[in-house]
């Protein structure tokens, strides 16, 4: 009886410890999330940055295996306008009914589901995306630098999935679909 008690014990210890989970938290001062939205119909467009709130990383066996961000839709600001009141217009525009509602949804969250790594270096992020309350799943490559403990990743998503859908009346201002991310997150 002691020998198969003494080899439960030892089996469940081995299977806590063989999967040992951590938490790494994201520094918000270091991390940031570069936009950029296009018109439809000639170059141009315009991009700024947004914070996140918090978020954190899940390293299961000294990789990543998951994560949650919350981005703080209030902290939008857009850096290619130096006019100040037009800034101050478009950054109005996209907190209101019109792109994000912030005042009915003030924060974003992306939920890291599933990480497959193609090396070292280098992995394929499957998660979910929490824009105004409605939630689908994304997937884009990203990058570790393990020196910097810094994911790097590049994506766009359409954003009327997620029912921003903002359509300018004039055909020459449409806005495009696509909402580029340029994402650098540091522990």
């Amino acid at each position: 009886m002691k020998k198969l008690t003494l080899f439960i014990v030892f089996t469940i210890a081995s299977v806590v410890f063989t999967n040992a989970q951590e938490k790494l938290k994201i520094d918000t001062s270091k991390s940031e999330i570069k936009w950029s939205g296009e018109y439809s119909f000639y170059f141009g467009g315009h991009n700024g940055t947004i914070s996140f709130k918090e978020g954190f990383f899940e390293k299961t066996d000294d990789v990543i295996s998951g994560g949650e961000f919350i981005i703080d839709m209030n902290s939008i600001i857009c850096l290619d306008i130096d006019d100040e009141d037009g800034n101050a217009s478009l950054v109005d525009h996209l907190k209101n009914e019109d792109f994000f509602a912030v005042d009915k949804f003030p924060t974003a969250k992306l939920t890291i589901t599933k990480v497959e790594y193609q090396d070292n270096n280098n992995m394929k992020v499957f998660a979910d995306l929490t824009i105004k309350e409605v939630t689908l799943p994304v997937n884009f490559r990203a990058e570790i630098d393990y020196e910097k403990q810094q994911l790097m990743t590049k994506f766009k998503i359409d954003r009327q999935r997620w029912g921003i859908d903002y359509n300018s009346k004039l055909r020459d201002g449409a806005i495009a679909d696509g909402i580029g991310f340029e994402v650098v997150l540091s522990i």
